[in-house]
């Protein structure tokens, strides 16, 4: 086979599997180890995660999955921790932990392995276009490309389990299917969301129920706090905490999520 040959279907490769430059949906990349325009070759092609953008037919590349942890005070007392503003801590999912959810659609979600307890965590989801390290905080709202409504989906058992072994609890957090999400909307559409009421139903009785302006730290703030740790990029997103009353769900199970000014997200457990 020719180069010729090669490049056309690594090209045709790279568009079946969704493999998605950051420039086409506005995002610059800090971290591009090649020219524009190279073609690099390898020995199979790995799907980019991709988050449709609302009203348009782009998609948001994601890079790395963020999420902090305990950021409302009711919900850091019902997991046993202090709820003082103590510096924040973050973790990770894994980019194909994405589930995308369509507005107003009921989606099935697998019921996780390994669990017998498998909880629900409602959040604000913040989606970056810009990236740097020691973000200020007054500059940090500057490097949102828009916001979607998600939810955390937590092995409780397991990172419970974990954490009482003093090991790692990555698995009760970082798995198949654990991140599920809503559409994108870019800031020039929606704003900034700095209060509104977010809330979580389980086969239509309310679980969870808070405003964003409890959270501890607010997204400028997480996005400040986080870039001290590692300098983020175009593509990152931001899981930015849920509010108390988290709890387990079991097959059969319908969770309604809902945040002010974003259409509802739904799955049914199977």
């Amino acid at each position: 086979m020719s180069n010729q040959e090669n490049d056309l279907l690594s090209r045709r490769n790279a568009i079946k599997f969704g493999v998605a430059s950051l420039s086409s949906v506005g995002l610059v990349s800090g971290a591009q180890a090649h020219k524009s325009g190279d073609l690099i070759q390898t020995p199979f092609v790995v799907a980019q995660t991709l988050i449709p953008i609302a009203g348009s037919d782009a998609e948001f590349p994601v890079r790395r999955v963020y999420c902090i942890g305990r950021n409302y005070a009711a919900h850091a007392r019902e997991m046993g921790s202090d709820p003082t503003r103590e510096p924040p801590f973050f973790f990770q999912k894994p980019t194909d932990a994405i589930q995308f959810v369509a507005p107003n659609k009921l989606v099935d979600h697998p019921y996780p392995s390994l669990t017998k307890n498998y909880h629900y965590e409602v959040e604000l989801v913040a989606a970056l276009n810009k990236g740097g390290k020691n973000i200020p905080v007054e500059k940090a709202l500057e490097h949102v490309f828009g916001y979607a409504l998600g939810l955390d989906m937590t092995r409780r058992d397991l990172q419970r389990f974990m954490g009482d072994q003093k090991k790692p609890w990555e698995i009760g957090k970082s798995f198949d299917h654990s991140a599920p999400i809503g559409p994108i909307f870019r800031v020039s559409q929606i704003g900034h969301f700095t209060k509104g009421a977010i809330s979580l139903s389980v086969n239509g009785v309310v679980k969870q129920k808070a405003n964003l302006d409890q959270m501890i730290w607010s997204v400028a703030e997480q996005i400040a706090k986080l870039s001290e740790a590692n300098e983020l990029f175009p593509g990152d997103i931001i899981y930015s905490g849920t509010p108390e009353n988290v709890g387990p769900v079991i097959r059969g199970d319908v969770i309604r999520c809902t945040i002010d000014n974003l259409p509802d997200l739904s799955i049914k457990i199977v």
